[in-house]
């Protein structure tokens, strides 16, 4: 499993070209050759690149749930919506983010890179800084239910 930490941010040309900074870069080393994969997220209006390797350990926990139920077939076709494997350019650390997911998570020039273990979170920073403040409120309920049963 990869793990990967940090935020990062960045900045994105009108073509929807972002560098990976070096740290974030360095980090995808062991696993910039096998590809990755770039898709909406399910929870916020965001993207989610993973290595493909992670990718395919989701892809097969998604593909165990039952296949002929209606909900499944809405969930599938949301979770697949404008998903494309990609490749992160192994000299520049470049990335070219599809047209469709530029606009899906209103991506303009500011982004915020916030590698969350085995994902990349690509966030508008304007979004990012929302959805942070938003949730800090919670923050320490949400951690006590979380952890509540380590004890």
């Amino acid at each position: 499993m990869t793990h990967i930490i940090g935020q990062h941010d960045c900045k994105a040309d009108t073509k929807g070209r972002v560098i990976l900074p070096i740290s974030l870069k360095s980090q995808l080393l062991p696993v910039l050759n096998d590809g990755f994969v770039i898709k909406r997220s399910v929870f916020q209006q965001c993207l989610e690149l993973y290595p493909k390797q992670e990718f395919d350990v989701l892809m097969q926990k998604v593909m165990k749930k039952s296949k002929i139920n209606r909900k499944y077939d809405a969930f599938v076709r949301n979770f697949v919506a404008g998903m494309k494997e990609l490749s992160i350019d192994g000299d520049t650390g470049r990335i070219q983010i599809p047209r469709n997911l530029v606009e899906y998570a209103g991506i303009e020039k500011e982004v915020v890179l916030n590698a969350v273990f085995d994902k990349i979170e690509i966030w508008s920073k304007d979004k990012y800084e929302k959805v942070l403040a938003e949730s800090e409120k919670d923050y320490a309920d949400l951690a006590e239910e979380i952890f509540a049963d380590d004890e």
